[in-house]
């Protein structure tokens, strides 16, 4: 992911919410996220498409958060050939008005697992897990702004990435309303809440960055916050993020985040301090309601093993007397047994 700094622009165009030409870095990707959280019913989901095309695959990825607190999860890594839609492993992403109103649909298997942690060994959770027949429709409205974009020079003209040590070129996100159902095994949850979308594009190793904590979350149509805080490669730490309320968003310059851990050194808690740049102040608090732990790794043309843990947690989030909902996804590089996020004190 890539920062705006001084002597940089930010460039963000109603053409970029489609596909890109990929370029000739093998690790391109363009992937587009969304989450939805329904309060009424304490039930979420979240939804990825990540195209390869250079690769000639895509890594497709969907979770619920059912009320019960079972947990239905899908991962696939689909055969694609060119980057001209997002679309594969069943799940598809229209664009009906760029920033405005976006499409979700999903049809295709559910592995749902009462004890999500399961998956912290992906090969036992399929075999002791059953997968159910999964239909799902969500139509998505932005209600915010749009935030980030395409990081420039000065000039207009690309920034120079290496391949290699890249997350992402171009991000951006917006806060949304989201309205339709999942229907699992003929059982159908019926969706009315918020959430967060985001968009990057560019060379991607999910190996890039030592360690992020990414927090959305939404408190209502009205007031919404995403928090960042990611390893600045150095052995700190830098903050980003946005406070959304009325109707505009307000940069985080600050965050000072502190977080609980289990046996398994998965978050439980978390608290952060959180200062904008009109000079407001917020204390948010967090509790992981439901986790699943997942996993991507990749061995290096030298022959070294690395491993990336992220936990995707449906959070339930007080901020200002308010009662929200979102996720607290912590990314970290594994190393010898432990996540460098955990070592670095996040």
């Amino acid at each position: 992911m890539v920062a705006a700094t001084e002597g940089h622009q930010v460039r963000l165009l109603p053409e970029d919410e489609y596909t890109h030409e990929p370029g000739t870095a093998e690790n391109y990707n363009e992937s587009m996220y969304f989450n939805v959280f329904d309060a009424a019913k304490r039930a979420g989901a979240w939804f990825r498409i990540g195209n390869r095309p250079n690769q000639n695959y895509a890594e497709m990825s969907m979770c619920v958060y059912f009320s019960n607190g079972s947990v239905g999860f899908m991962f696939a890594r689909p055969e694609i050939k060119g980057n001209a839609e997002m679309n594969a492993g069943g799940l598809k992403i229209e664009v009906i008005e760029p920033f405005k109103t976006l499409r979700v649909i999903y049809t295709g298997d559910l592995l749902v697992m009462k004890d999500p942690l399961q998956m912290s060994d992906p090969k036992v959770a399929f075999l002791s897990n059953p997968r159910l027949p999964c239909r799902m429709d969500l139509a998505y409205t932005g209600l915010s702004p749009m935030y980030g974009g395409e990081i420039l020079k000065a000039d207009g003209t690309p920034i120079e990435i290496d391949p290699d040590k890249s997350f992402a070129k171009a991000h951006y996100e917006q806060h949304c309303a989201a309205k339709g159902y999942i229907e699992c095994d003929g059982e159908r949850l019926e969706i009315d809440g918020y959430g967060l979308r985001d968009k990057s594009w560019g060379p991607r190793h999910w190996q890039a960055i030592e360690w992020y904590r990414w927090c959305p979350m939404n408190f209502g149509p009205d007031f919404g916050m995403m928090f960042n805080v990611m390893s600045d490669g150095a052995g700190g730490a830098r903050p980003s993020g946005m406070v959304y309320r009325g109707g505009v968003y307000d940069d985080i310059t600050a965050c000072d985040l502190t977080s609980s851990w289990d046996a398994h050194e998965y978050q439980t808690h978390l608290s952060a301090d959180i200062r904008t740049r009109s000079g407001k102040s917020y204390a948010v608090t967090g509790k992981v309601l439901s986790l699943i732990p997942l996993r991507n790794r990749r061995t290096t043309p030298d022959g070294q093993a690395l491993t990336t843990r992220i936990t995707e947690a449906m959070t339930e989030y007080h901020c200002d007397g308010k009662i929200g909902y979102g996720m607290s996804e912590y990314l970290d590089q594994i190393v010898e047994g432990r996540p460098m996020g955990r070592l670095a004190g996040y």
